[in-house]
């Protein structure tokens, strides 16, 4: 099992945050909204997401032009597939694309406490969910 030091999410929420700060308008989220999960907070200058997603089950292969994630696992357990060759690709809209599979790439176990940073261009993959997920998702996204 490889494993990324957490402090990387931390650090990416952060620079989230200071660049809502630019904006002029601080970032709050209440303990009621961070339980029911979802979008928390986003900002366009420079442009950024910060959810709680869940998954339980596999997903497709996806592929962002333009986004860097940065998950931090909260709960559950899942194969992640980073890299490789995206199988069946094909447009789901604006600089995104899905497929079905990934030939080859590196495969990891993630569990609560775990952070995975997935550049841009970086094929990914929620292969199989062993236990309903939860994770805190920084994404970042590029001018």
């Amino acid at each position: 099992m490889k494993r990324i030091i957490w402090a990387v999410a931390l650090c990416m929420s952060g620079l989230g945050l200071q660049a809502q700060a630019g904006d002029k308008k601080p970032v709050f989220v209440s303990h009621d909204t961070v339980q029911k999960g979802g979008t928390l907070a986003t900002s366009t200058a420079p442009g950024f997401v910060i959810s709680i997603n869940t998954r339980t089950g596999p997903g497709q292969v996806e592929v962002h032009d333009k986004e860097t994630d940065t998950m931090y696992v909260l709960s559950g357990a899942a194969t992640v597939v980073i890299g490789g060759e995206g199988v069946e690709m094909k447009p789901s809209g604006a600089g995104q694309l899905r497929g079905t599979s990934i030939k080859g790439g590196e495969t990891y176990q993630l569990a609560k406490g775990d952070v995975l940073v997935v550049p841009s261009k970086t094929p990914h993959w929620f292969k199989e969910v062993s236990a309903p997920i939860q994770y805190y998702l920084v994404k970042v996204l590029e001018p």
